[in-house]
């Protein structure tokens, strides 16, 4: 007797073929009937676990974020750069590269639909949070040694920081490398952080 497919396995596998569509061609590779051929799976497969666009949108991105998640833990717990570079940094160079650089492709087509679909702008906002998170405590761990920094201090580096590691990585899928390597990265963080913090 054949064992029925288990559930959540098939819509993981669904999720991941939608988010190498997205990275290939956009939003319009990633349609129903694209995934279901794309994954090898019947017409109808990806329709009947994810019932619309915005479903099943919602559930890739869901998945982006959890392997997302994944990543930004190793970061941080076990940075590789012989520099020992910040986990923020490592984490942004090796989305620059292989199943993270396709991920990374993925999460931008995603962002940009979000501004247009309030569901899918909320299924990416838990990781867009810790992601934000994870700045901050950089840009605290950058602050002076003889002061704590101001808090509208902070305010303004970590969004200087957050925006110029968004332009990172939209140079990185677009095939311009803004750093070859963790520790360059870190350096340019940090040079943005005196920068606003004289």
């Amino acid at each position: 007797m054949r064992n029925s497919p288990n559930p959540e396995q098939r819509r993981r596998t669904l999720c991941d073929v939608a988010i190498r569509l997205l990275a290939e061609g956009g939003l319009k590779s990633a349609t129903h009937l694209k995934v279901d051929r794309a994954a090898g799976f019947p017409d109808g497969t990806t329709s009947f676990y994810f019932r619309t666009s915005s479903a099943l949108l919602c559930a890739v991105a869901e998945r982006v974020a959890e392997l997302d998640r994944k990543d930004l833990r190793a970061a941080t717990r076990d940075p590789g750069d012989a520099a020992r570079a910040s986990g923020l940094a490592t984490l942004v160079v090796r989305c620059g590269s292989g199943v993270r650089l396709v991920r990374t492709k993925a999460r931008n087509e995603l962002g940009l639909q979000a501004a247009r679909d309030p569901a899918l702008a909320e299924a990416l906002r838990g990781y867009t949070d810790e992601f934000s998170a994870l700045i901050r405590d950089v840009v605290l761990q950058l602050q002076p040694r003889r002061r704590g920094g101001e808090s509208a201090s902070i305010d303004a580096q970590t969004y200087a920081v957050t925006m110029f590691i968004g332009g990172v990585m939209l140079a990185t899928v677009t095939g311009h490398r803004a750093a070859h390597t963790a520790h360059e990265l870190d350096v340019l963080i940090a040079g943005i952080v005196r920068g606003l913090g004289s």
